[in-house]
């Protein structure tokens, strides 16, 4: 009975372990075939990748260069390209399509600023930026390309690169730049983008001691966007100054052919003549908001100055603490559940608005209509005494007469 029990337990550890040893290599050849997956799965993407930036030259060759002068060199790159200004030590313009790859790509900035290779005149280098107080501006933003990793690279060559003031970079132009990423990430579409700086003779240069380069300062930057897949191509143009600006991007929309009498380029000279002229005339920033948009609504604050006493949205934060009138566009009304107080959103949607008004409940009986509804969409100024809640100037309307329609409040002061 004993030899029996010793040789059933001697089999079952022979079994046990013949069994581990089984689960191991189970576990090994799993693995080696998830390695080869992944791996074969990078080869696809990277062929995928090299089909879609292929495209994208082959799509902005057709449509999406402005026309060249006599001269003149296209530099390629994989998401990219661009005329070289080796007078300014910058790009005289670029030119990219943020597809909605952007939407998933991930990769982080790698700030890995190099000489472009392909400028034979040489571009500016790190001496020529470091320590001058201005930003390296992208023209192509790095974040459309971070969807792969040869085109995101592209776009930190100097040959990219113009000096921006810090709060023009990291602030409105940033903005700018998201305003169109949001509209490829919501309508699903393409835009094809070109960008530059406004280059002439006289521009004043980086003043530095140890720089290599004399690296033009430009007054102002453009950037033309425009979708044109389809049977209905629509474009809009903007226009910066180098400088920090006040107002949120929609307010500086213009026309693309404003843009091409300040810089002399012709763009979009592949499109028949007809298409040409309707796309070079437009400058209708609500056809550019996709359904989801969460700026989806916003109109431009009122064109300053305004009459006298009057003051737009953008100007509200210098007036903390007095009594003044503003003015703009109600675009969404809200009523909170606990307090029951309507808020009054102007010019842009919460939580991005740069002044909004409250009608606190105790205040409902001193209006003859319904505020919430009645002022929705319609363009008005109330008057009273500013405060600020979470770095929002905002206004407490107490009665019906401190809300005038815009039209009527210019009709009173031009009476006096």
């Amino acid at each position: 009975m004993m030899r029996y029990a010793l040789l059933t337990f001697a089999l079952a550890a022979t079994t046990g372990a013949s069994a581990q040893y089984d689960l191991d290599e189970q576990l090994k050849r799993v693995q080696q075939q998830h390695q080869r997956l992944q791996e074969q799965q990078r080869a696809n993407v990277e062929k995928l990748d090299s089909v879609k930036l292929a495209i994208i030259r082959r799509d902005l060759k057709r449509l999406g260069l402005p026309a060249l002068q006599p001269g003149e060199e296209v530099i390629v790159h994989p998401g990219h390209m661009l005329v070289y200004d080796e007078r300014h030590e910058q790009p005289k313009w670029t030119a990219h399509i943020a597809t909605p790859d952007l939407i998933t790509g991930n990769l982080a900035r790698i700030d890995s600023f190099l000489p472009d290779p392909q400028v034979k005149t040489g571009t500016a280098v790190t001496a020529d930026y470091w320590n001058s107080g201005f930003d390296r501006g992208h023209m192509v933003p790095s974040a459309d390309m971070r969807w792969n990793l040869g085109a995101l690279q592209g776009t930190y060559y100097y040959s990219n690169v113009s000096p921006q003031v810090p709060e023009l970079n990291r602030g409105t132009w940033a903005e700018l730049e998201d305003w169109g990423r949001r509209y490829v990430n919501f309508s699903k579409r393409r835009l094809f983008v070109v960008t530059g700086p406004v280059l002439r003779d006289g521009l004043p240069t980086i003043q530095k001691a140890d720089r290599k380069n004399e690296v033009s300062i430009p007054e102002l930057f453009w950037k033309v966007i425009a979708d044109l897949d389809g049977d209905a191509p629509k474009a809009i143009a903007f226009v910066m100054r180098n400088s920090a600006q006040e107002y949120p991007p929609i307010s500086y929309s213009v026309s693309v052919d404003s843009v091409e009498r300040l810089t002399g380029l012709d763009f979009f000279p592949a499109l028949d003549d007809a298409a040409e002229q309707r796309i070079e005339v437009m400058r209708e920033p609500k056809d550019w908001y996709a359904e989801g948009d969460p700026f989806f609504g916003e109109v431009e604050p009122l064109k300053a100055p305004l009459p006298k006493g009057m003051f737009n949205t953008v100007q509200a934060k210098y007036h903390i603490g007095k009594t003044a009138t503003i003015c703009g566009t109600v675009v969404s009304t809200r009523k909170t559940a606990k307090a029951k107080a309507i808020y009054l959103n102007f010019d842009r949607m919460h939580p991005h608005q740069d002044f909004y008004a409250t009608i606190w409940e105790y205040n409902g009986p001193n209006f003859s209509y319904d505020p919430e509804t009645w002022l929705m969409n319609k363009r008005v100024c109330v008057t009273g005494k500013l405060t600020v809640y979470d770095d929002i100037p905002r206004i407490s309307i107490n009665n019906e007469s401190e809300v005038v329609l815009y039209e009527d409040a210019v009709r009173e002061t031009q009476k006096r």
